[in-house]
């Protein structure tokens, strides 16, 4: 069923509010997920804050027009499903890459043609590397990490020196509070 002029202008104004707020995204060639898996790959899509969206490839070129993923307009062809990642970078291709692995009998039907991220359109190969990206929650607990080291070196320098003025034992040096 085709389309009228109001429900493209729709589907446009949609897509490309995803785009201008997106991490990043991934262009998979549909060739042949029936309704049922294309279902579930978009429940799990939305558990997952990944829009997931089959949209015409006329129409996606006008929605990421200004924004970070023009250049990924320019290489769609054939009927494709477009994935952006709403919360951290990575979530839509780890949804693609758990989904992939998954589903083996299907892998064939569903071809990651291109991911974007940054303003870089990047192939379809480097789907892996864009879903070791870490997480929201694992980036912070890194950084609270690192952040931390150098204050539990401190503490321990401070609990050398106390405990060497109260007991007398000898001066710490620096390989004591590493």
């Amino acid at each position: 069923m085709a389309l009228t002029l109001e429900e493209k202008k729709q589907v446009v104004s949609e897509v490309a509010a995803v785009a201008a707020s997106a991490h990043s995204a991934v262009a998979a060639e549909n060739r042949g997920l029936n309704a049922e898996q294309l279902t579930s790959l978009r429940k799990k899509a939305r558990s997952s804050g990944v829009y997931l969206r089959v949209v015409k490839n006329n129409l996606v070129r006008i929605a990421v027009k200004d924004t970070s993923f023009e250049s990924l307009g320019e290489n769609l062809t054939g009927p494709m499903v477009l994935a952006f990642s709403q919360e951290d970078p990575g979530s839509a291709a780890r949804l693609l890459r758990e989904f992939l692995k998954a589903d083996k009998a299907n892998a064939d039907k569903l071809e990651v043609k291109f991911v974007a991220i940054d303003g870089k359109t990047l192939p379809g190969s480097e789907l892996e590397r864009l879903a070791k990206l870490p997480t929201r929650e694992q980036a912070l607990s890194t950084l609270a990490a690192v952040l931390r080291a150098p204050l539990d070196k401190f503490a321990r320098t401070l609990a050398a020196l106390r405990d060497q003025k109260d007991g007398g034992a000898p001066a710490p040096t620096e390989a004591d509070a590493a």
